[in-house]
């Protein structure tokens, strides 16, 4: 596999190796050791699926406390996948990465606790895969607002499908319960 830095510190862009022939094709999704080897330490204690249509909208979501790291890739379809750093006191709160995860790219991208993580779907139908270091708390669930001009994410859209939730949610500058470095 071959692992990236992104601007983010701790956030890594994963390229697993691929192993194609007339039958298909052979990848190895994750490795404890290999993975914790490259700085992504789990272990995970959840998996996900989402199912979304184009220009679905999820996120910017973090939970503090019970903070989650994310593993995340896309099995069919497309997707445009952020990270935010939201801990206080980091050199780098507020800023985003953003990368397009693919089925045809099989890209995984590490998104470490602290960080606010959201995707825009970029294919009619998208399946999204994640594994997650601590388990979902309903009660530790924080969201940020997908345009917040502060942050200032190019999404590949002007007009998102979004939940309530996530049409709702406070800028950053508002949020509570903000990690702390």
């Amino acid at each position: 596999m071959n692992v990236d830095a992104t601007p983010l510190p701790g956030v890594l862009l994963i390229t697993p190796r691929v192993f194609s022939d007339a039958r298909g094709f052979f990848m190895e999704t994750f490795h404890a050791e290999k993975y914790a080897a490259h700085g992504v330490p789990g272990p995970f204690v959840q998996d996900n699926w989402s199912h979304s249509v184009k220009d679905t909208l999820r996120g910017l979501h973090f939970q503090n406390p019970n903070a989650q790291g994310k593993l995340v890739c896309v099995t069919r379809g497309a997707v445009f996948d952020v990270a935010v750093d939201v801990r206080v006191g980091s050199p780098h709160f507020g800023k985003w990465y953003g990368c397009e995860l693919s089925e045809s790219n099989r890209k995984q991208l590490w998104v470490p606790p602290g960080f606010a993580h959201g995707f825009c779907c970029l294919s009619d139908e998208t399946d999204f895969l994640y594994k997650c270091t601590a388990l979902y708390a309903p009660g530790s669930e924080h969201s940020i607002l997908w345009n917040d001009p502060a942050i200032g994410i190019e999404w590949p859209t002007k007009s998102p499908l979004l939940s309530k939730k996530d049409l709702e949610a406070p800028v950053l500058a508002k949020v509570t319960g903000l990690p702390s470095l």
